[in-house]
């Protein structure tokens, strides 16, 4: 994938965002001028207004290149110590995804009751709302900046990068999964967080299969990576070398949309 093709993505991408929202609020626009706004339109226009958002922040968190960084050692240890069994491949792979979805899920169950027990403060809904909607505006320039001072790659911790090395079975895989999700939070926990405070007016029932989707779509790329992988697609040197050189234009793309994101919540639009 070459920088233009990333960047002719990211403007598809922002000319979605536009027509979906001129269409909602045309729709919305027609229903006010005649009087017959019903309850059932105004939840559909919530739900894909969340949608939005909730896919845009999982693409965003899905740019991961810590737990990337760590997989993709992880299978090559794991290769290396029988190189002729594929099946270990495929089968350490899934567990270490597996393992991060759950672990993830988890906390985002975590987050989003932590944001339940501040906005049951009548005071604090309004301004929760706004503060999450600068955090993404703040995450998202501290993204864009990642990409001109090309510190977008994030280093495997030698500590847990002797810990991988070690790793030779699924069973193994799936605790460096669980201990990945511990040690590098603060490197992917930026847009859960906003997701969280975006989902905590749903409580934890109807927020729970936004979390599901959110991290669906967290994993993709992981377990893209081990498909690719086990099938003979790439090599794991290649996949890390691609990353490696292209990881900060998929930066910049995702801090642009978080950016716009944060700004549409901000002026109400979402």
């Amino acid at each position: 994938m070459t920088p233009k093709t990333i960047v002719g993505g990211l403007v598809l991408a922002v000319l979605g965002f536009v027509c979906f929202f001129n269409l909602s609020w045309a729709a919305e626009n027609s229903c006010y001028q005649c009087q017959t706004i019903s309850p059932d339109f105004l939840d559909k226009i919530s739900n894909e207004f969340t949608l939005v958002k909730i896919v845009s922040l999982a693409a965003v968190d899905a740019v991961n290149p810590c737990t990337l960084a760590v997989l993709g050692l992880m299978l090559m240890s794991v290769l290396t110590y029988n190189p002729t069994r594929k099946r270990n491949i495929l089968l350490a792979g899934l567990a270490f995804v597996f393992s991060v979805f759950v672990m993830y899920l988890l906390y985002g169950l975590v987050i989003v009751e932590s944001f339940q027990l501040l906005s049951s403060l009548k005071t604090v809904q309004f301004w929760l709302y706004k503060a999450v909607a600068l955090g993404a505006i703040i995450l998202g320039c501290l993204k864009i900046r990642a990409f001109f001072r090309a510190k977008a790659v994030c280093p495997v911790d030698s500590r847990i990068g002797r810990i991988v090395l070690k790793i030779t079975c699924p069973r193994g895989a799936f605790l460096v999964g669980a201990l990945v999700t511990v040690f590098l939070l603060p490197c992917t926990i930026g847009p859960y967080i906003i997701c969280g405070g975006i989902l905590c007016e749903l409580g934890i029932l109807k927020s729970l299969p936004w979390l599901l989707f959110y991290n669906l779509i967290f994993v993709l790329p992981m377990l893209a990576v081990v498909l690719i992988i086990y099938f003979g697609f790439g090599k794991v040197e290649d996949v890390t070398s691609w990353q490696a050189r292209n990881i900060k234009y998929l930066h910049l793309a995702a801090g642009l949309v978080i950016t716009l994101l944060g700004m549409a919540m901000l002026s109400g639009v979402l």
